[in-house]
């Protein structure tokens, strides 16, 4: 689950990290009302979207391509003027996709002047099986940075629950080539990021960037935070924040089933699987084939035939979509349950599309036959190569 920047920096302001004075704000006029609480000014109007590189965005409407999600103003009188122009419109940065998102709320924060800003973030390492620290000396794209200079960003690995050692500590300031009498208030901010990292179950809290004030204060000037859906039982506070203007319907209805849906760019297959493995199995070798998946759902979990259906109505749903492959390993859940909800949700709403059924597992033959049974057009194969074979032949044929 992610958040807002504003959720997350009401949340750090908990655990003793500074954040620039902010308050949100739904129109112009509360916009302004905003900036007069935070003071004199200058200002800075952040359109709050669940997505990274705002600065780098632009808007879709003509009126406003000359502004991007994040605006620095000086003059009061055009924080009135700027609002509107973000409100209500549509904003594509580089980690949305072209239909961009809509910005229904802004963030009114006090500007603060640094003299040093960098990147730092919290990340759960699977493959160390650690907490890992990340930090580089830009402030841009961290991605970016990742795959080209890997080198310039340092990383230091930790156990969860163990303070952060203080020779790492003074590591990352020679790197972030701080001084040595900005250690101790560095000290704090990282060790009360930390805390914040492990109370909150977050799998990732990163600050983009830190700042460091005239003053010789650290500051989050923006924040990021992701949590882990298994341990959000123990947070009801966090679960309050959840936007559901921020996902779509599809997402929304799957996330009711207890599935997990996800979409892609520039794809026309759907994928209904029982785990992530086959999902990537089959978008493996739909890539060998010069083909795209649209969207992926995994229904791994408590299923029963009316949940299959659901899952099938909503891939069905998905207008990029042009062929199903269902892709089963049967265990826990028996294929013939799966093909019993393939039936109940053609027996609703037909098909209108070529779907193709590779069961592997627990009542398989019996799944086979309650497809081959009934009148409607579904194919089925016994491997994920014949699947993927089967399903672009027959949306040639559709064409």
């Amino acid at each position: 689950m992610n958040i807002h920047e504003y959720q997350a920096k009401k949340l750090l302001k908990n655990f003793k990290i500074n954040v620039p004075k902010g308050f949100i704000a739904y129109t112009p006029l509360e916009a302004e009302r905003a900036a007069k609480r935070t003071g004199d000014g200058p200002w800075v109007l952040k359109a709050q979207i669940q997505a990274g590189a705002r600065a780098k965005g632009h808007f879709k409407e003509k009126n406003n391509k000359k502004i991007s999600g994040i605006e620095i103003i000086r003059d009061f009188n055009e924080v009135y003027k700027t609002a509107e122009q973000m409100l209500g419109s549509v904003l594509v940065t580089p980690q949305t996709s072209n239909q961009g998102k809509l910005v229904s709320k802004i963030y009114v924060e006090a500007f603060q002047e640094v003299k040093k800003a960098f990147y730092l973030s919290f990340v759960i390492n699977r493959i160390e099986s650690c907490v890992t620290l990340l930090a580089a000396n830009i402030t841009d794209d961290i991605v970016d940075l990742a795959q080209k200079a890997p080198d310039s960003i340092l990383r230091i690995n930790f156990d969860l629950h163990r303070p952060i050692k203080n020779k790492d500590l003074t590591t990352l300031a020679s790197f972030l080539r701080l001084q040595s009498n900005f250690l101790p208030p560095l000290k704090t901010f990282v060790q009360n990021l930390h805390k914040a990292f492990v109370h909150l179950d977050a799998t990732l809290l990163e600050i983009n960037p830190v700042g460091l004030t005239k003053t010789g204060d650290f500051v989050a000037l923006d924040a990021k935070i992701s949590f882990d859906n298994n341990a959000l039982f123990r947070h009801p506070d966090i679960v309050s924040m959840h936007d559901d203007y921020e996902v779509s319907e599809n997402i929304l209805k799957a996330e009711k089933c207890g599935f997990k849906y996800r979409e892609f760019e520039g794809g026309n297959i759907g994928l209904i699987v029982n785990g992530e493995g086959l999902a990537l199995a089959v978008q493996d070798y739909l890539k060998q084939m010069k083909e795209k998946v649209a969207c992926t759902l995994n229904i791994k979990g408590g299923v029963d035939e009316q949940k299959i259906a659901e899952s099938l109505k909503i891939m069905m749903s998905n207008p990029k979509v042009e062929g199903i492959i269902i892709n089963i390993l049967g265990g826990f859940l028996r294929c013939n349950l799966v093909a019993d909800g393939i039936i109940s949700a053609m027996s609703e709403i037909g098909l209108n599309m070529p779907l193709v059924a590779r069961f592997e597992g627990t009542n398989k033959q019996t799944a086979k036959q309650i497809l081959e049974d009934h009148h409607f057009s579904v194919l089925t194969a016994d491997t994920l190569q014949d699947a993927a074979m089967k399903l672009i032949e027959a949306m040639k044929e559709s064409d």
